[in-house]
């Protein structure tokens, strides 16, 4: 999957160069036609949105265990006061750091923070194999399955690893940060943090997985005890990851809403110029607003990812194969038989996998309803 993912972000990048356009759907829009670029906007929306949410769920569930450590309360103790309350935390958290860092109008800015949160989830990793290796007497693991139950739970955990290795939708935006934006050097950036993502990813299911058994949290950190120091530690650099992640995703999804304002009203970007600054205060204002409310009421990340899981393939896959294959349509006459084909056909396969992946969700969502 790790080639597939690679080659959509290399993609992207190539048809943003050709169409000169600098965000993810303006480049769909662009190279696709109008109502894919629409459908485009669209599933951006909805999915930043919810990753929106889960990232303040996942300052929620650290901020919780952080503050139990500091207060020094047991688990499941009795009241706390008010200001330790996980919807206070969340809150006073989101305006002090999120919301300032949401406002600006680029996301340049950010590659000093994300590095930060980059070495921060590599503490992650590095705590949670050092654990498994020299685990705490209190920690038993549970039932440590050997092999999947069947092909269908293999599938099933697809449209999980596409969210984990979603970055597509702000990768368009980041490309035109670059100084000197180029495809080559784009594809050996691109490579380098796949390769460290998947190795981020590879150590930390593993060994958390190891660890506890199947007795182990969908966020993995919350199965360690609150007391634990050095885990106390990965918390903070997972708050700073999000911390620095809300902001990128909400640029994406404010772009797309801003598109499409500019479209409804019939006015071209360049001739609404002075009212810009007003449009994304207010955007952004009523963005974080609802994400913020909804991340308060719905407790569990399980549920936002399940929902948003099979979204996350159509950036990785299918837009970006629609892309490529309508890119080298139009460039029939340019390429040699052999080459064009290959790509086409490439193309074709990426958008047959995302497809896949998307109706495996949805169906496990409708099925998962029905049982209910």
């Amino acid at each position: 999957m790790l080639v597939f993912i690679i080659s959509g972000l290399v993609i992207l990048a190539y048809c943003s160069q050709a169409s000169n356009e600098r965000t993810y759907q303006e480049v769909v829009w662009a190279v696709c036609g109008k109502l894919t670029g629409v459908l485009c906007e669209v599933t951006i929306a909805i999915y930043t949105f919810g990753t929106c949410i889960a990232f303040l769920i996942i300052i929620g569930d650290q901020q919780d265990k952080i503050i139990a450590v500091m207060a020094k309360e047991p688990e499941g103790g009795g009241s706390s006061p008010w200001y330790t309350d996980r919807k206070f935390t969340i809150s006073l958290t989101a305006v002090l750091f999120i919301l300032p860092l949401s406002i600006p109008r680029e996301i340049g800015f950010q590659k000093y923070a994300s590095f930060l949160s980059v070495v921060g989830t590599w503490y992650v990793t590095a705590i949670i194999i050092i654990k498994y290796i020299w685990p705490d007497k209190e920690m038993t693991p549970g039932d440590i399955l050997t092999r999947p139950a069947s092909w269908v739970a293999v599938f099933n955990a697809m449209p999980t690893i596409c969210f984990g290795f979603q970055c597509h939708v702000s990768s368009v935006p980041v490309f035109n940060s670059m100084q000197r934006p180029k495809v080559k050097t784009w594809g050996g950036v691109v490579t380098a943090a796949m390769v460290i993502a998947l190795a981020v990813y590879m150590g930390t299911g593993i060994c958390g997985f190891l660890t506890f058994g199947a007795a182990v949290d969908p966020d993995v950190l919350l199965s360690y005890p609150s007391e634990d120091m050095a885990v106390a530690v990965a918390r903070a650099f997972i708050i700073l990851s999000v911390l620095t992640s809300y902001p990128i995703l909400h640029f994406c999804g404010r772009a797309v809403v801003e598109g499409l304002w500019l479209r409804y009203q019939g006015m071209p970007v360049e001739e609404d110029v002075g009212r810009e600054q007003r449009r994304r205060v207010l955007q952004t204002l009523v963005w974080f607003l609802l994400t913020l409310l909804l991340a308060l009421f719905i407790p569990d990340i399980g549920k936002v990812i399940s929902v948003i899981g099979g979204l996350a393939a159509c950036f990785i896959f299918v837009f970006p194969g629609l892309c490529l294959i309508q890119a080298k349509l139009s460039e029939m006459e340019e390429v040699k038989p052999a080459s064009w084909w290959a790509l086409v056909s490439y193309g074709i396969l990426l958008v047959t996998l995302g497809a896949f992946i998307f109706g495996q969700t949805t169906t496990n969502a409708i099925f998962v309803d029905l049982l209910a």
